[in-house]
């Protein structure tokens, strides 16, 4: 088999196979472990030098499903904690399979209104969900380090035009460097953009008043003095080991004082805002100058997936458009072309899967599993308060429990070491999913509780294992 013309007749065979093996596929996630630890062997399978011929599309899905149900991290099932992973809901994996079935390019209106409407109302129902205003404006993209790209971008635009530059046409020399302020809190992907953008990741100063990363406003209002608010606020709503958040309004209120630039991170704490319990979390957000969020983390929608709001609309096309390319579209207010507000060109119709995901479960849906997955986490907290070798590290605020194992007649110095292997062995096991970090000093543990399929059975087989896998591990 040579030509992909020869199966024109037979062309959703292998879209068969795909629809087969999803149901037992999925409906065995729940019981399965999240990686299978002898999958090194199934890799290799994948490999062998490019086929001269090739072996047809049903042979080559044929084999792709076979390794890829048992050596794939499945991710999608409830126990995979491990860094900050949604799943995919139902409808978000059907509308995400829509999506490559229907291939369409959504970057310019005139090749798919299809894709532009439905990105147009996602982004519109994700203000929604979020409470922003109306009047931001708004692009999806494929992650949340994307996101930050896009929104200090804008924010980047608006600095140097306040020393009379362009810098979309003219670049960033001549200008001195743009003052970008966080607290501790800060996540990497910021420092990533910031990289991206030319600005350097290590320009970013941190303010921050204790070993945890909490901010200290005293320190930053006075740093904004000194540069005239000529500059860039972070502020970070959700932090990645403890789920801490920065005080949005007090940073928003820093920033119209000074005239400087709120951002805000909220790559998975901006689901805060949907729970009465955590929406405080949130206060201020509505005022910030830019947000970003991630889809495939607590929207449980596949990768990639982010999004980027900015209030001041116009920001967008500045600073992503007007190339001056005969062959492409000027900018429309009603027929968006959205590679122009973005850094992508050539885009999927990522919003498809949100659209869906969105419309099938609603407001009150996500309400629901947030507040489930609140409850998972305190669930937890209060399993680890109970369990004599365990130690909470701080007060579970979000979907993150931050704790280490602590055992009777152990020293300190030993148990950064102690539970680094702690969670080399958790990870080789297989059966749950959850990895180490560093927080105030400490090797500790920190699972992330955002998969629509989680309950308080999977984080109570955490615990489990853990303490199963401990004492091989202390000798």
């Amino acid at each position: 088999m040579s030509d992909p013309l020869d199966e024109r007749d037979v062309a959703g065979d292998p879209l068969a196979l795909v629809a087969g093996a999803a149901e037992p596929y999925l409906g065995g996630l729940a019981e399965r472990p999240v990686h299978d630890p002898a999958r090194d062997a199934l890799l290799d399978e994948l490999d062998g030098p490019l086929p001269a011929e090739g072996d047809g599309s049903v042979a080559a899905v044929e084999r792709l499903l076979r390794v890829g149900t048992a050596a794939a991290t499945h991710s999608s099932g409830p126990r995979c904690f491990h860094f900050v992973v949604g799943g995919s809901t139902p409808a978000a994996m059907a509308g995400d399979w829509t999506t490559s079935l229907l291939d369409q390019g959504a970057g310019l209106w005139v090749l798919s209104p299809f894709a532009a409407r439905a990105e147009t109302v996602a982004l519109r129902w994700l203000k929604e969900l979020f409470g922003l205003p109306a009047g931001f404006g708004g692009v999806l993209t494929p992650s949340a380090t994307l996101a930050h790209v896009t929104g200090l971008a804008c924010a980047r635009y608006r600095w140097a035009d306040g020393y009379g530059v362009d810098v979309t046409s003219r670049g960033l020399a001549g200008l001195p460097q743009m003052p970008v302020f966080s607290s501790g809190l800060v996540h990497v992907s910021t420092r990533k953009a910031l990289q991206i953008l030319g600005c350097g990741r290590d320009t970013l100063r941190t303010f921050a008043r204790d070993d945890a990363g909490r901010v200290d406003l005293d320190a930053m209002d006075a740093a904004l003095a000194r540069v005239d608010g000529r500059a860039v606020i972070v502020a970070n709503l959700g932090d990645v080991n403890t789920g801490d958040s920065d005080p949005i309004a007090d940073l928003a209120d820093l920033a119209e004082r000074h005239g400087a630039w709120l951002h805000v991170d909220g790559a998975f704490g901006m689901f805060a805002a949907l729970s009465p319990r955590t929406e405080h979390l949130a206060r201020g957000v509505e005022r910030a100058d830019s947000v970003t969020a991630d889809g495939h983390k607590w929207l449980n929608v596949p990768y990639e997936s982010g999004f980027s709001f900015v209030r001041d609309r116009s920001l967008l096309s500045r600073s992503f458009g007007a190339w001056g390319a005969a062959y492409l579209p000027d900018e429309d207010d009603e027929r968006i072309n959205y590679n122009m507000l973005g850094p992508e060109s050539s885009r999927r119709a990522r919003a498809l899967p949100i659209w869906a995901t969105l419309r099938a479960y609603g407001r009150d849906g996500y309400r629901e599993m947030v507040e489930r997955h609140l409850d998972v986490a305190r669930h937890l907290g209060e399993l680890v308060e109970a369990s004599p070798d365990l130690e909470l590290l701080a007060p579970v605020q979000l979907c993150i429990v931050c704790f280490r194992y602590r055992p009777e007649g152990v020293s300190e110095s030993r148990l950064n070491d102690l539970n680094a292997r702690l969670g080399e062995a958790l990870i080789a096991d297989g059966r749950v999913f959850a990895g180490t970090s560093t927080y105030r000093g400490m090797t500790v543990f920190r699972p992330a509780l955002v998969n629509w399929r989680t309950t308080k059975a999977d984080v109570e087989l955490l615990v489990d294992v853990l303490r199963e896998l401990a004492p091989a591990v202390r000798g």
